[in-house]
């Protein structure tokens, strides 16, 4: 496995981590419907939280969630709905990025941004 596809799972499973001590129920990990992926899926009281994660090594050039554009957007929005289409019985849905800046292997520091587009 490369290098920053090590770093992406890694980041991964320090979310995952980190979003259950928030209290977030983790309910499926990268979640694929054809190309599309959704990072974490997971529920917070009754809302749906869809969660992109970022990950760096380096920020000397861009903060990771800055790599969540327009774009990306769009295709996580459209990875939402295939999953609502399977399991419509969520009222209240958002979309979250979780930042983690890694230094060494170890946590410089991780942001959530909630319901940080819609």
């Amino acid at each position: 496995m490369s290098k920053h596809n090590e770093t992406g799972v890694k980041g991964e499973q320090i979310a995952e981590k980190f979003l259950q001590e928030k209290g977030y129920t983790v309910l499926h990990k990268n979640w694929c419907f054809g190309k599309k992926e959704i990072d974490l899926v997971t529920l917070k009281d009754d809302v749906l939280v869809f969660v992109e994660v970022k990950t760096r090594s380096s920020i000397g050039f861009s903060f990771p969630e800055e790599a969540v554009d327009f774009r990306k957007q769009a295709y996580l929005k459209a990875a939402a709905e295939a999953f609502l289409d399977q399991f419509p019985n969520y009222q209240k849905v958002q979309f979250d990025i979780v930042s983690i800046h890694l230094h060494h292997d170890r946590v410089k520091e991780i942001v959530h941004f909630e319901d940080a587009f819609y």
